[in-house]
């Protein structure tokens, strides 16, 4: 934010298939390497498949590979993806995309907890610092990197997150986390899930943490600190062998600091200030599925979700109704076919400050939504066609259409060889559209203003897509995928007239800069990732991900900045190593190296980050873990978006102790 002022001032619903799930679902590196074409997801068309047969970029994180990894957040778990760009701009926010356009809101990621959407209409993204799930409870999640619109809708354009936290019945029993440390000043969880009869499971849960600030950018402290407290329960049911219930909810509350530039206007000023953020909210979620017949089953689904966001430049409280209904059937030996609706109404009441406020500052939104999707098999057990397409209204703008049509070729059970075409969306939020918010004051007096366009379109996306997945033997396998994608009607600012209007008794200027959609281009890029059993107690897993970005403004477009900022704000390159070795007395040693390249926009270097673990199995039940994270420097940068809502800060070296103990 201070750089953007400097540059002004130098101007003149997934209803998740309840169908049985693999016992121990394994990810990136917890399976067998047989075993690793066999693992199922659910996130690319709604039902169970088979990896192998999966045409699409999927990664899945298991609760295996959340054990190993030693983070205590989700952005940091999913640092471990080849093609996710995850940057942590200060103590308590983070920046997180798939295949470019990264920033505190990537508006072109749509992420999901259970089926439930965390995607904000006001801002478009996702505030990382309340999807706090504890990481026990998770039992996997699948990353789509590549548009997922056709099952999803709107603002699935380049990715698609879901977290799938485990049932019921796969934790029975009583857990206890805690630790502490440098950064992570205390941290701990309790769990505890039983059995009300044969038929039905409870879990009930409640975790805190306190983070520590960081440092900002001259050293200081940034006062970005963090508290959060968050508790919750599930309940599934399976009364007979047609019907599944899962009712589920959580609450939280907490705060967490952070600063901003505040312009003053007498005098022109632009100031840092320190704001703090009021964090609450809660949710619940029901879900039911029947199993209408062998070959039919139906999933009904509804959650409401309330939150509110005190700070730092404006407040928002905002509640959310959402319904969906699946139906999958099988017809005939070729064809196993998804249909389903959906509906979401939304509401929300802001509190403008002089820094940003939303004209009109309450709104009412909903969207209408239904899709199909046929999986064919061309050839049994090897060429699967997959056809679908989701119409869709969004909450600012009419009815989308996002088809697509993907191949899967498995020429044995070692090998898949994938491509797809597919159409997606990004649809306006509140910030493209009601916005006013001050940048920068000026002596003159003169203030710089963005401002929103209610006229504003949706963001295309053509995505071509190519990938393969290979086991070379039983030690080693390796997964890559390519993609070109051409988007148009890219969000681009531009300078509106000046206009003069009174302040104080006093004129001022006002120069306006207003959101169009006159910026269009092409990115491409690679994304690999590897297996290597080096020895039975020693594996491998390196990843790397290449991006291009070829971005240009229209004809008509006055926009000097957006192209540069947009892509000189995602890494070219991205690589990764990760370790695990098995060590005796009972005890493990995993590492992870990351190579994140350079961020020419926000003056930010290429930074190399390590994280360790050390675990010590001390019983059956009890386990302690010592972590040590960004152990290669004191601080690091790793973003400096001018246009986030808040400062950055520099990400510190830490360590810190915990103790597991299950009963």
């Amino acid at each position: 934010m201070l750089r953007l002022v400097a540059a002004v001032v130098s101007l003149p619903a997934i209803p998740l298939s309840a169908a049985p799930q693999l016992p121990a679902v394994q990810g990136l590196s917890g399976a067998s390497l047989e075993d690793l074409m066999n693992i199922q997801v659910t996130s690319v068309s709604k039902e169970d498949q088979k990896l192998a047969q999966v045409a699409a970029a999927v990664s899945v994180i298991s609760q295996d590979d959340i054990r190993k990894s030693g983070a205590t957040n989700i952005p940091d778990l999913l640092r471990m993806v080849p093609g996710l760009d995850v940057a942590q701009i200060n103590a308590n926010t983070w920046a997180v995309s798939a295949r470019g356009f990264n920033s505190q809101f990537a508006n072109k990621l749509l992420v999901m907890v259970d089926s439930r959407a965390v995607y904000t209409p006001l801002l478009g993204g996702v505030t990382w610092d309340t999807v706090d799930v504890p990481l026990e409870n998770i039992e996997r999640i699948e990353v789509i990197r590549g548009p997922g619109g056709t099952v999803w809708g709107d603002n699935a354009v380049n990715g698609v997150i879901n977290i799938i936290t485990s049932r019921a019945q796969d934790t029975v029993g009583g857990l206890v986390t805690a630790g502490g440390g440098t950064s992570e000043q205390g941290f701990g969880s309790v769990r505890y899930g039983g059995a009300i009869n044969g038929e039905t499971a409870y879990r009930v849960f409640a975790d805190y943490l306190n983070q520590d600030h960081f440092p900002d950018l001259n050293g200081q402290d940034g006062r970005d600190g963090m508290h959060l407290m968050h508790g919750g329960f599930r309940l599934d049911s399976n009364p007979n062998p047609s019907d599944t219930f899962t009712v589920q909810g959580d609450l939280y509350t907490g705060d967490e600091g952070a600063s901003i530039v505040h312009s003053v206007l007498s005098p022109p000023e632009n100031v840092i200030a320190y704001r703090s953020t009021g964090l609450s909210g809660g949710n619940i979620l029901g879900r039911w599925t029947r199993a209408l017949s062998p070959t039919s089953d139906i999933t009904i689904q509804s959650y409401f979700d309330r939150y509110t966001r005190s700070g730092p430049e404006s407040s928002e409280h905002r509640d959310t109704v959402d319904f969906d209904l699946r139906h999958h059937f099988i017809l005939g030996s070729r064809h196993d076919l998804t249909w389903g609706v959906g509906y979401r109404y939304t509401s929300d009441q802001t509190a403008g400050t002089i820094d940003q406020a939303f004209s009109p500052a309450d709104e009412v939104g909903w969207l209408f939504n239904l899709f199909a999707q046929d999986q064919i098999t061309l050839k049994s057990d090897r060429l699967f066609l997959y056809l679908g397409a989701k119409l869709e209204r969004g909450y600012f703008d009419g009815f989308d259409l996002a088809p697509s049509a993907r191949l899967a070729w498995t020429p044995d059970k070692r090998r898949t060889f994938w491509a797809a075409v597919s159409n997606a969306h990004r649809s306006p939020t509140r910030h493209d559209t009601d916005l006013n918010a001050a940048l920068a004051a000026l002596p003159g007096p003169t203030e710089v203003v963005l401002v929103g366009n209610p006229a504003l379109d949706d963001e295309n996306l053509i995505a071509y897509e190519a990938g393969f997945r290979t086991q070379f033997n039983s030690r080693l396998s390796i997964d890559v995928a390519t993609f070109i994608n051409t988007y148009n009607h890219l969000e681009s600012q531009e300078p509106q007239p000046s206009y003069v209007e009174t302040f104080e008794g006093a004129p001022l200027t006002v120069n306006p800069i207003s959101f169009a959609n006159k910026m269009h281009g092409i990115t491409d890029g690679v994304e690999a990732s590897v297996k290597w059993t080096v020895a039975d107690w020693w594996t491998l897993s390196p990843g790397y991900s290449y991006l291009e970005m070829h971005l240009h403004t229209d004809p008509t477009s006055l926009d000097t900045t957006s192209v540069a900022d947009t892509q000189g704000s995602s890494p070219v390159h991205q690589a990764q190593c990760r370790s695990h070795i098995v060590l005796p007395h009972r005890m493990e040693w995993d590492s992870s190296v990351y190579f994140v390249g350079s961020l020419p926009a926000q003056a930010v270097p290429s930074y190399t980050r390590i994280d360790s673990k050390l675990t010590w199995r001390y019983s059956e039940r009890v386990q302690i873990e010592l972590v040590g994270q960004n152990l290669l420097s004191d601080h690091h940068l790793e973003n400096n978006d001018a246009y986030a809502i808040v400062n950055s800060s520099e990400v510190k070296r830490s360590v810190f102790s915990r103790i597991v103990w299950r009963f």
